[in-house]
């Protein structure tokens, strides 16, 4: 079985850098804000592994994590959806989980939704 292709933690630890210490986050270039959200859903994934859940960050990526029933086919039964700049604020803590969804910007159905748990991510990611 292949591993799953991965950024460099190096990289995604960088560009991650990077996008936090920009003032003016819709100034960063398009690759290092793909490049961070890519590394921390990754990291999400290694914190919540599992494939009950599907976190999505378009056009970036997205992931399956935490642990429970196995979804295999079609819509998954638990998605997690936001935009790249409301993802990297989540992961920073800049933004907690609870005003994400009660603003509207991260969309939820399905059980098992509630990444607070894991949001922020760890100061390592």
């Amino acid at each position: 079985m292949a591993t799953r292709r991965r950024v460099p933690v190096d990289e995604g630890r960088a560009a991650l850098m990077a996008w936090t210490e920009q003032e003016d986050r819709a100034s960063v270039p398009r690759q290092t804000l793909a490049t961070a959200v890519r590394h921390t859903t990754a990291e999400l994934a290694d914190a919540a592994p599992g494939r009950s859940v599907e976190v999505r960050v378009p056009p970036f990526a997205a992931v399956q994590c935490v642990a429970g029933p196995v979804h295999t086919r079609g819509t998954p039964p638990a998605v997690v959806e936001t935009d790249p700049q409301t993802w990297l604020e989540l992961v920073t803590g800049e933004l907690a989980w609870a005003d994400g969804v009660a603003a509207g910007r991260v969309r939820v159905s399905g059980q098992r939704t509630d990444l607070s748990a894991y949001l922020p991510l760890s100061e390592g990611s």
